[in-house]
């Protein structure tokens, strides 16, 4: 068996990374973001990359740091509202975005994994997102053609891995994790542990090693948060 446990970002990615990438990206805000392989993607100077994910993170975190560093042309997320400098290039037209509502987003890449390459749903219907794809009707309704996602990598943030590469999320980093992981032809992983094979309970794998290609350990990690609010308890 290959060992799939790489010393750091960087030598995990060595030879996946080229101008021109579609990367599908696990992450919510700064939930789950795979944030020691996008820092290694960062320092690469690849650019012209399309990023398939929920949103770009929040500024100059995840995603953000390669917006600002212009290596990103296309987003294909749902979401653009937590991060400034996403907005600031789509409103100039500096950065093509393709808007994807975020069950449908999430569906592309699940079909991808599932060598799916297209199905109909009513999400988006009569809107901008119907605009210039097939529409089919089924029971007297309207349904539109989405397209799966096949992404040339992945890179995916998680919990704890075995050292076969069988994957446990922990809670809400399950995110958009998973289907991005299957719809990659390679998946990187970094994970905050590592664990001997057979010590994961089988039924509590998220993600089985057949999906995983490569990994790294990325803790530890500083615990980030996307909006502070603290209130005055000095009632004096």
């Amino acid at each position: 068996m290959a060992n799939k446990l790489y010393p750091d970002a960087a030598a995990a990615l060595d030879g996946l990374l080229r101008d021109g990438l579609l990367i599908a990206c696990g992450g919510f805000g700064l939930c789950g973001i795979p944030e020691r392989l996008l820092d290694a993607v960062l320092q690469s100077g690849v650019k012209d990359l399309t990023f398939a994910s929920n949103n770009a993170g929040i500024d100059n975190e995840g995603i953000g740091k390669l917006l600002r560093s212009r290596q990103v042309k296309k987003m294909i997320a749902s979401y653009v509202g937590e991060n400034k400098e996403f907005e600031r290039q789509y409103l100039a037209g500096e950065l093509e975005v393709e808007f994807s509502p975020q069950g449908t987003l999430a569906e592309r890449m699940r079909s991808g994994g599932a060598g799916i390459p297209g199905f109909y749903t009513k999400t988006g219907v009569g809107t901008l997102v119907a605009e210039g794809k097939e529409v089919k009707s089924f029971g007297g309704q309207d349904y539109i053609l989405e397209q799966g996602i096949f992404a040339d990598l992945a890179l995916v943030k998680a919990w704890k891995a075995d050292e076969t590469g069988n994957v446990v999320f922990r809670k809400t980093a399950r995110n958009f994790n998973v289907p991005a992981a299957t719809c990659g032809k390679v998946c990187v992983v970094e994970v905050e542990e590592v664990v001997p094979a057979g010590s994961l309970d089988p039924d509590a794998i998220h993600l089985p090693a057949v999906y995983v290609q490569r990994m790294i350990v990325g803790a530890p990690y500083d615990k980030k948060i996307e909006f502070l609010t603290t209130r005055n308890t000095d009632v004096g």
